[in-house]
């Protein structure tokens, strides 16, 4: 196959990755219940060739994958072939990998204009005045 391109100068061997075959579900007629097409890559989050600071960062972005053991699971079976699924797999999980290792912006705080709040509390004013004309006459 092919090595893991995560940007930055990092790469992640193939032989880290572990590659589990099983028979998927889904359209294929009788090749489904023959060939096991269904792929899932594992690989072992502690075995990275990563800081330990980006390895906290993939176990706290990507902890719905991860198992008990530190394995990071991705699994494909959308395709009827296996070679295709594994395709699928590899590049999904280097994706994962790539966004969970890019830094979030900070966000910026931003203030209501005075105007903007005036006018919202002028249009609630105006609408409970409405309802009220609506009650009862005495």
């Amino acid at each position: 196959m092919r090595d893991l391109d995560l940007d930055h100068g990092i790469i992640i061997p193939e032989s880290l990755l572990r590659f589990v075959t099983a028979r998927s579900g889904g359209p294929g007629g009788q090749n489904v219940n023959k060939v096991e097409t269904r792929v899932t890559v594992e690989v072992d989050v502690d075995a990275l060739p990563l800081s330990d600071e980006q390895k906290q960062l993939i176990r706290g972005r990507l902890k719905g994958r991860i198992n008990r053991e530190g394995t990071l699971r991705v699994t494909s079976q959308s395709e009827r072939s296996q070679i295709m699924n594994r395709d699928r797999a590899v590049t999904r999980l280097e994706e994962l990998l790539r966004e969970a290792l890019t830094p979030e912006k900070p966000r910026r705080k931003t203030r209501v204009p005075k105007m903007q709040k005036q006018r919202r509390i002028d249009e609630k004013k105006r609408r409970g005045e409405t309802k009220k004309l609506r009650g009862r006459i005495d």
